[in-house]
């Protein structure tokens, strides 16, 4: 549906960006002296004008947009100020971007995480840029004494036709800031859209390429030390002493000593860490220097008891949570979940009578599927920049999630909020990982303990043995077949170590008369968190995987057996909570069986199909595998079709479509981390098997469903169904069936 020139009021506004207008004065100074570096060819103004808290102009016309929400490669610094920058209608190549710190004072949900950030930040970074282009029309009408509704405006440029007078940006900035905000504000109509929909460079480009600090890793202050950490080896045992007289003997080290993290009865938020309460700490002159005296430390660990913890939840309940006690081990998880995946499990959706169904039916079908534990393992090591004094911290550090972070630290540093200063720094990488913020919440306390600044910086295994972790998954199918070997009855129960992965209102919930989903899950004292689509990317490759199948033993094209389900569910939808638009779910489908030309099941082809909607929006893709020499699947093509809404930077949305796509096929072949005795198998690449260059596919194609829907979900819906694709061809290429991952295990397993 187009959206014609939408007007927003000035209440709605306020409240949904926390803009303040007429000049207001900033309240941290970073931002008043702020003299960023221009694009090549760009003259940097001797004086900035604020309209609001995304845009200042210079009164040369040169524009500062501000991004609010951390970066981590997904490109919300270049496509959130594109919207902005659409609405105010300047020339993009007079655009400088900075990144904005946490200022909860000046934006709303500086949260990027779950693809939310442009879904939830649209309204708001239009309605800034709308505004501020108001605001100069309002000030260019009062100076030439005519009606503002004569006023327009091209980029970077507001004109009045009539009189024929003109004015740049930049000579009508000074005024425009002393405008109060409008009442009301026209957004632009899409097809009015001329930045947003294009490609626009990363603004960061150029500085990632030639090694300018970006990072937190590339921070540095006079009379930093660093420091590193030490935590227990396994999930399970704790810290119990230490001797550091030989560390303590080592050049450049400053001191040692053990530091407890959260107190046992700290109540948590979401983003707090559950393990190892307490770590050893190394600080001294250099990284090499503590990493030196880290291997000379002699800790003594013991186990740790059964351990509840109050957490408080996204509706700001306090419920307990228990961590029990022992040292697990991955056949022991296999063997509870495959116990627990025999039992009747929590009743999340019924519809009609699933029991009836499979009592009649002529056949059932049955299948079960697991997936490991995953590391994030995000380019660039957990670390941390802290400077906290008496009365004040700042924090520079990877985190994509600030304001959770804030509220931790004031309550460990006990440092009033206000006080706190966190600068948000590109990120190499996040997946979710970066949600946790315990590193920001060390970094500071170990700040705070040696009265000095420190850098914080964690080993590749120190991060890969920490926790955090994907969870490990069991999930069951189950298909009534009448005799006429129509599906009658459908039945999804699943689990998993610590948390189950059931979405129970998804696909193909709705396009079923008898449907059952059931969860069951398994407490652990191994940590787990968000990771890329969570449990989205174990449910798209169990759920497609089992509709491959089903549709082959129904004698049916696996696209036309899936079509057929979201006509179902379109027509003659069973139950009222289902959460897909079939209707869009199945335009993806469409998009990608004519764009790679599939014929009715591709016979003589290793072609592997699959779908999921995640994040509000939905992904088809197509895989063709070939079987190497040596007999190792090599994925050649993936065809893909994403319907995610308004595209605003279209490079950038296909850089991450094949990014998410070339990390799933990875995982799906690869990824993995065992247990023995509560301690990971796996602490580094050398073992820890990560997709390498020569194994990515040759060709990925990208097409978008054209519509004028505002934007959903992009960095993480097409991760997800690109496991089942693979696993599909696959059975294509070899001519077995798999269920567990990571695939390449089973294949080997022959």
């Amino acid at each position: 549906m187009a959206q014609q020139n939408t007007t927003l009021n000035r209440r709605s506004f306020l409240k949904a960006s926390l803009l303040a207008g007429g000049g207001m004065v900033l309240s941290f100074s970073w931002m008043l002296g702020c003299k960023p570096s221009g694009r090549k060819g760009l003259e940097i103004p001797d004086e900035w004008f604020e309209l609001n808290s995304y845009i200042k102009i210079g009164e040369n016309g040169v524009v500062t947009l501000f991004s609010p929400n951390p970066e981590f490669g997904q490109n919300v610094k270049t496509s959130m100020p594109m919207i902005v920058a659409e609405e105010l209608d300047v020339d993009w190549e007079k655009v400088i971007v900075e990144q904005a710190d946490y200022l909860p004072n000046r934006f709303k949900g500086q949260f990027t995480g779950g693809s939310q950030a442009i879904r939830q930040n649209w309204t708001a970074l239009r309605t800034a840029g709308a505004t501020a282009r108001q605001m100069l029309m309002l000030a260019a009408a009062q100076q030439w004494n005519v009606p503002v509704g004569e006023i327009t405006t091209e980029p970077g440029m507001i004109l009045h036709t009539t009189s024929r007078k003109k004015a740049t940006y930049g000579e009508m900035a000074s005024a425009a800031a002393k405008i109060p905000v409008p009442e009301k504000v026209n957004l632009k109509d899409v097809a009015e859209f001329k930045i947003i929909g294009t490609s626009k460079k990363n603004v960061d480009l150029k500085k990632v390429v030639t090694g300018k600090p970006l990072f937190a890793m590339d921070h540095k202050v006079d009379g930093m030390l660093y420091a590193t950490i030490v935590h227990p080896p396994a999930f399970g045992l704790q810290f119990k002493s230490m001797d550091d007289s030989e560390a303590r003997k080592m050049p450049g080290i400053k001191d040692i000593f053990a530091i407890e993290i959260l107190p046992a009865d700290f109540e948590r938020g979401v983003f707090d860490t559950m393990a190892f309460l307490k770590l050893a700490v190394v600080v001294g002159n250099s990284t090499w220097e503590v990493m030196q005296a880290k291997k000379a430390l002699k800790v003594e660990w013991e186990p740790e008891p059964d351990r509840t913890f109050n957490l408080k939840g996204w509706d700001g309940k306090v419920n307990p949570v228990t961590y029990p006690a022992g040292l697990a081990d991955t056949e022991s998880h296999l063997e509870q979940m495959a116990a627990y995946s025999k039992r009747p499990g929590q009743v999340r959706r019924r519809d009609g009578n699933p029991e009836e169904a499979f009592r009649t039916a002529a056949k059932v079908i049955e299948r079960t599927y697991t997936a490991p534990f995953l590391a994030h393992n995000t380019m660039e090591p957990i670390n941390c920049f802290a400077h906290v004094t008496a009365d004040k911290a700042e924090i520079y550090g990877p985190t994509q999630s600030p304001e959770l972070m804030t509220a931790t630290l004031e309550k460990r540093l006990g440092i009033p909020k206000e006080n706190i200063q966190i600068r948000l720094a590109r990120m190499g990488g996040g997946f979710g990982r970066r949600f946790y913020g315990h590193h920001l919440v060390e970094a500071a306390l170990i700040s705070q303990h040696v009265k000095a600044p420190i850098k914080m910086v964690y080993t590749r295994e120190d991060d890969m043995t920490g926790g955090i972790y994907r969870p490990t998954y069991s999930i069951t199918y189950r298909a009534a077949l009448d005799s006429d070997n129509r599906l009658v009855g459908f039945h999804v129960k699943g689990g998993g170590i610590p948390e189950n992965p059931i979405h129970e209102n998804r696909f193909p919930a709705g396009a079923v008369d008898n449907y059952l989903a059931e969860s069951w899950q398994i407490p652990s004292n191994i940590t787990v968190g968000f990771f890329r689509a969570p449990s989205s990317n174990f449910n798209a490759a169990a759920e497609q995987c089992f509709l491959d199948e089903l549709a082959e033993e129904m004698g049916k094209d696996p696209i036309d057996f899936r079509l057929e389900l979201l006509e179902k569910a379109k027509a003659n939808p069973v139950g009222e909570n289902n959460d897909y638009d079939a209707d869009r779910y199945a335009g993806v489908l469409k998009l990608v069986r004519e764009k790679a030309q599939w014929k009715n099941g591709d016979s003589g082809k290793n072609r592997g199909v699959s779908a999921y909607f995640c994040h509000n929006s939905y992904v088809a893709q197509i895989v063709d595998i070939n079987m190497r020499e040596n007999g190792t699947p090599h994925v050649e093509k993936v065809v893909m079709a994403l319907d995610c809404g308004i595209v605003i930077n279209k490079d950038a949305a296909i850089n991450m479509a094949e990014g998410g796509t070339v990390d799933g096929i990875g995982n799906a072949l690869y990824g993995e981390l065992p247990f023995k005795e509560g301690a990971p198998q796996k602490s580094n690449f050398n073992t820890y098997r990560m997709i390498r260059m020569n194994e990515a596919p040759k060709s990925i194609e990208t097409h978008f469903v054209q519509n004028d829907t505002d934007p959903t979900g992009l960095g993480e819906p097409p991760f997800p169904p690109v496991f089942a694709a693979v696993a599909n061809a696959l059975y294509k290429a070899t001519g077995k069936r798999l269920y567990n991952q990571p695939y390449l295990n089973e294949l080997k397993k022959g």
